[in-house]
């Protein structure tokens, strides 16, 4: 099977806790934190060992943060190639309020990346085997610009590496203006900003999609649609996925599952309409899941089954 890698310019370690209720001012009793890894292609990477696959992470890591970030990545069997960073790898937090069932998350931005430190990321990007799949995913921490992101994707491009770019606003749109990306998952409120236009009668979505397929900006594109499922479209077909009607516990680890799980369908060379089908699947699975949980083999296999009836 065509070799996975994913590369994370903002990585995080994650901590999840619980608290019985939020107010100002007050002490917040919280249980025992959780840790996890974090980071859109670190979580790319995680959901795709979880489904069976093998995967490589590519990031900076600084700081005792981004050594137990490794350490967790080691324990879920994640391979992993870091470059070392000066400034410590960011710590998010999500908390659950009990009473309320509704959840915080407070985001830090990004680690500064140095010239010299993405230097050393591009030379691991640009060792990938010519035909692998590299799926960029998240955002861009302080001291990478949009020219660095393209300068890296038309190199990664040359060198024959299959591209998917998870990411949102100016990223992606740079992204695109490239071309020949394999895979873009954008929501229909990114969507629109792509085409720059309202996406509001019943078939523009479709067609905003096509459009992109069409000008040669990706070869497939995948629009996230909430309780809706997903639409996906490439060269000759357009399909939508509706999911079953489930209760959602967090929509946290959903995109990445999705971007994980069709990521894997697409190295095994699967039709438009399987790998959605799995994208749709392991989102929802992961959505069954209370804080940062991904998704698991179990549920993401039980809901491919149940789309596939």
């Amino acid at each position: 099977m065509v070799r996975i890698y994913t590369l994370t310019l903002a990585p995080s370690l994650d901590s999840a806790t619980m608290t019985p209720q939020i107010y100002p001012e007050g002490k917040l009793r919280c249980s025992s934190p959780v840790f996890e890894p974090g980071g859109g292609g670190i979580n790319v990477a995680r959901a795709i060992v979880h489904l069976g696959g093998t995967a490589t992470a590519l990031f900076p890591a600084g700081g005792a943060t981004g050594e137990h970030l490794v350490s967790l990545l080691n324990d879920e069997h994640v391979a992993v190639e870091t470059v070392s960073a000066h400034d410590w790898t960011r710590q998010n937090l999500h908390v659950h309020v009990e009473s309320s069932g509704e959840q915080y998350r407070f985001v830090m931005p990004g680690a500064t990346i140095t010239d010299d430190e993405f230097r050393q990321l591009e030379e691991k990007v640009l060792a990938i085997e010519s035909g692998a799949i590299l799926v960029i995913s998240g955002s861009l921490p302080p001291g990478v610009s949009i020219e660095k992101l393209q300068q890296l994707i038309k190199a990664a491009r040359q060198q024959g590496i299959r591209l998917i770019v998870d990411s949102s606003g100016d990223a992606l749109a740079a992204a695109l203006e490239i071309g020949d990306i394999e895979l873009v998952k954008p929501n229909q409120k990114e969507l629109a900003a792509l085409v720059k236009r309202d996406l509001t009668a019943p078939d523009d979505v479709r067609q905003a999609a096509q459009e992109l397929v069409q000008s040669g900006k990706a070869r497939r594109v995948v629009v996230s649609l909430g309780p809706q499922g997903a639409l996906g479209v490439d060269g000759k077909d357009c399909v939508q996925v509706v999911p079953p009607p489930m209760k959602s516990q967090s929509t946290v680890g959903a995109g990445d599952s999705m971007v994980g799980a069709m990521t894997l369908r697409l190295a095994q060379d699967a039709p438009l309409l399987d790998m959605v089908r799995y994208g749709v699947a392991a989102g929802s699975a992961a959505t069954i899941n209370q804080g940062t949980r991904l998704c698991s083999l179990e549920n993401t296999d039980r809901i491919y089954h149940w789309l596939t009836r």
